[in-house]
């Protein structure tokens, strides 16, 4: 071992790259408890290699190397989860990532801290993940390291254990996928953002579907996610006037418990959303993250996460956060 080798701390090494990887393994999983589980094996993958002369050769480039290791882990980790949502009841939402409007300090469990200020780094809106989440794990990974994180389509060979040039292909069908006509656009700018989705909570308020349809595209979805606990529907819902039937619906539904009803703007994939919580039909307690697809001044996309188990680590609203809503 040289003097370079014996001063070197690899856990100090290995934690100035841990915001980096978990946002790769972010990316690719659209977990949060995913991607740290994939970087701390990625993690005893390096000390077992560190401990071993033949793979320590290996850790050449530390950088390169700990992303082409994460890359494998988070390859396993898509192919499991593909086998699970294919079982998986009704329609499938990633967790959403769920951070204030205003970025400052709070008392009420929204402050980001520094590793969720690196994971946001390069945020991935909604309407992207649903698309990477129907991708094929080598293509979902191969689109990530390269179109998102500039890693050579060499090192994805290595990461896919296939060649370069089908690594090439699989980041191209995948950016097909991606930039295909019929995903909801999000073009929007933050005041846009905020702009729209007010006008559609003040419209959804108003009980009123021509004003609703207003600020909904003609060609705009929604998809709900409940899983096994609430029911969101089996298909997403198409069409600005299916859609706005739909949510008006829902708001008329949970007027009947208009005490109950608390709700919040805040930023779900860093895009303008809501929060709400309610009380579902049958009495039980519901939490609702929203996100929004917007362009050209109005909604493309309607995403409504209520699966309990995905919601779980959303802060709970407080009794100022009223309906309807202030911004």
């Amino acid at each position: 071992m040289s003097d370079a080798e014996a001063d070197r701390d690899p856990a100090a090494e290995f934690e100035a790259e841990r915001g980096r990887l978990t946002a790769v393994a972010y990316r690719m999983l659209g977990s949060r408890s995913e991607a740290e589980d994939a970087v701390q094996e990625t993690w005893l993958r390096y000390a077992g290699a560190l401990g071993d002369p033949a793979a320590r050769a290996e850790v050449r480039q530390l950088g390169a190397w700990l992303t082409t290791t994460c890359a494998r882990v988070c390859l396993d980790v898509l192919r499991s989860a593909r086998v699970r949502r294919e079982a998986y009841p009704g329609q499938w939402l990633p967790e959403p990532e769920v951070a204030p409007l205003d970025e400052g300090p709070r008392a009420d469990g929204f402050a980001p801290d520094p590793q969720e200020r690196a994971v946001r780094a390069d945020q991935v809106d909604t309407a992207l993940r649903v698309v990477l989440d129907r991708l094929g794990p080598e293509q979902r990974v191969a689109f990530v390291l390269h179109d998102v994180f500039g890693v050579p389509f060499g090192r994805i060979a290595e990461a896919l254990g296939t060649t370069e040039a089908a690594a090439r292909q699989l980041a191209s069908r995948a950016r097909r996928a991606v930039h295909a006509p019929d995903r909801p656009r999000h073009t929007a700018d933050p005041a846009e953002q905020r702009r729209v989705v007010a006008a559609f909570a003040a419209a959804a308020h108003s009980g009123r579907l021509d004003e609703l349809v207003k600020v909904l595209a003609p060609e705009v979805v929604l998809i709900g996610d409940g899983g096994r606990h609430f029911r969101a529907g089996p298909r997403p819902i198409l069409g600005a006037a299916k859609v706005g039937r739909f949510v008006l619906a829902l708001f008329s539904a949970t007027g009947h418990h208009a005490a109950h009803l608390r709700a919040r703007p805040v930023l779900v994939d860093g895009a303008v959303g809501l929060l709400l919580e309610t009380v579902y039909a049958d009495g039980r307690p519901v939490r609702l993250v929203s996100a929004f697809a917007v362009a050209d001044g109005r909604i493309t996309g309607i995403f409504n996460q209520l699966n309990p188990e995905k919601v779980a680590g959303v802060p709970e609203l407080g009794a100022d956060d009223r309906w309807p809503l202030r911004w």
